[in-house]
């Protein structure tokens, strides 16, 4: 079971960290996803098993994903927030193919990023 915390709210330039903790099995390759309202839900960034990462273009520069497998954590730290950021932030665990993330089947619950102008 995935629980993603961390979101509220933030002035434009500001930062948050984003939580994924898993409480059940070993945390492996987490994808962090956001929807914002009347948009398709789209990837922002994901990481692998071990220390591969990869990110969209939109955020590259501005979000960094971390692991702590000891404390089954994967982290999205989101620095220089702009307003389009505002979405609801969703974490999933799936697999890692080659140099691409692929999704799984567990979701975290979502938590409310909104960055204000």
């Amino acid at each position: 079971q995935l629980q993603a915390s961390g979101g509220g709210l933030v002035q434009a330039g500001g930062s948050l960290r984003l939580s994924c903790t898993s409480s059940g099995s070993s945390i492996e390759a987490i994808g962090w996803y956001r929807q914002a309202p009347g948009k398709q839900r789209e990837l922002v960034a994901a990481i692998s098993s071990g220390t591969r990462t990869n990110y969209a273009g939109s955020v590259n520069g501005r979000f960094t994903i971390s692991r702590d497998n000891a404390q089954n954590t994967v982290y999205l730290r989101m620095n220089a927030l702009k307003p389009e950021d505002t979405a609801v932030y969703y974490c999933n665990q799936g697999d890692w193919f080659g140099a691409r993330y692929i999704e799984g089947t567990y979701w975290g619950q979502g938590t409310q990023v909104t960055v204000s102008s």
